[in-house]
């Protein structure tokens, strides 16, 4: 019978969830993410969407998604010429992640609230 080393298998994990971390690093690249698995959005209206970002900010941060194939940016036929941003497929695969750290940070904003 094969077993498991627990202590490598956390290892593994770990060393999966830094890779994660990296990747999804900062304070917005998640809520871009998320606003993506709803609709593809144009730059103006992500802007406005993510409370608090800066044009700077929301720039640098979806050229690095693109660069990790989460998201991809279209230049559409339009006068002004329109730029939208939308979740790839392999994007999406984050959807059931941003579902889960929201619905925790909603019991979490309760939980602290319902103890002050």
């Amino acid at each position: 019978m094969n077993q498991i080393n627990p202590i490598k298998e956390c290892n593994y994990r770990i060393l999966a969830i830094h890779d994660v971390m990296d990747l999804l690093n900062g304070k917005w690249k998640v809520a871009i993410i998320a606003c993506l698995c709803f609709e593809k959005m144009r730059y103006s209206e992500l802007l406005r969407n993510v409370n608090g970002i800066s044009g700077r900010m929301l720039s640098r941060d979806l050229k690095e998604l693109e660069m990790n194939h989460l998201i991809v940016r279209k230049v559409l036929d339009t006068k002004p010429i329109t730029v939208e941003y939308e979740i790839t497929e392999y994007g999406s695969t984050l959807k059931n992640l941003t579902n889960v750290i929201a619905e925790w940070g909603l019991n979490h904003r309760e939980k602290i609230k319902n103890n002050v």
